[in-house]
């Protein structure tokens, strides 16, 4: 079986592979407490919370090679203290390659393609 596309992100110190396989689907889904279709379809409408920001990106990250407890500490230093709207373009993109197998937006490809080191938005 071919490996699920990633999405691919500067965040924190380095460019990371996000994804979310099938068995993250499933933590989502218990963490969120609603399956992933109706849970994407009310963040693409942008109707989120700041914890289902948090759990995708961890998740993404958990899914893309980071240990478990790096990705909640490389969540804890780089997404929590950020403003919403630089860490959503993240999850979005992350939850985007899930459901399309690619990112459907370029046309904020300068703005959403990399969180700086300090967690900024490029």
């Amino acid at each position: 079986m071919p490996e699920l596309p990633a999405f691919r992100f500067f965040f924190g110190d380095a460019e990371r592979s996000f994804r979310l396989t099938p068995e993250l689907v499933g933590e989502l889904e218990r963490l969120t407490g609603t399956g992933i279709g109706g849970f994407t379809r009310r963040f693409f409408q942008g109707d989120f919370r700041l914890a289902d920001l948090h759990a995708v990106i961890r998740l993404g990250l958990i899914g893309g090679g980071e240990a478990p407890k790096e990705a909640d500490a490389l969540v804890s230093a780089y997404a929590v203290p950020r403003p919403v709207m630089e860490i959503f373009p993240l999850a979005l993109g992350i939850l985007e390659i899930l459901m399309f197998g690619t990112v459907q937006d370029t046309a904020g490809e300068a703005e959403t393609s990399a969180i700086a080191a300090s967690g900024k938005a490029a």
